[in-house]
């Protein structure tokens, strides 16, 4: 029965992409919608994301989001707010990437500037 979880889990997700593909823009709702995926993670740092976790999927969304210089702006910005907003889960949203083997291609940091 676990598979069939995990098939439904994914079919979910990739009617996700596809809304996310099709709006083809970044804001900080959907980017906060797509980190929602890894709250289990965020509040508890455990355990770790996988890829191809729904969790790693989300922070491939967000990747693929950051298309441009002004949407890789506006994911940053956004993120940089959640950090700020969830200061004692800042390392865990900040190791987020770096579990699902993805380069958003800014650090997540409360310094980062993302301009």
């Amino acid at each position: 029965m676990g598979g069939h979880k995990t098939v439904l889990v994914i079919i979910l997700v990739m009617l996700l992409l596809t809304e996310y593909a099709e709006m083809g823009a970044a804001d900080c709702s959907t980017v906060t919608e797509l980190l929602s995926a890894c709250s289990g993670f965020i509040a508890t740092g455990s355990p770790d994301p996988i890829p191809e976790s729904p969790c790693c999927v989300a922070i491939t969304t967000l990747n693929n989001l950051s298309y441009s210089t002004e949407s890789r702006q506006v994911v940053c910005k956004c993120l940089m707010d959640l950090i700020t907003n969830y200061s004692p889960n800042a390392t865990a949203i900040a190791t987020l990437p770096g579990f699902c083997g993805v380069s958003l291609g800014f650090i997540i940091d409360p310094n980062t500037d993302c301009e």
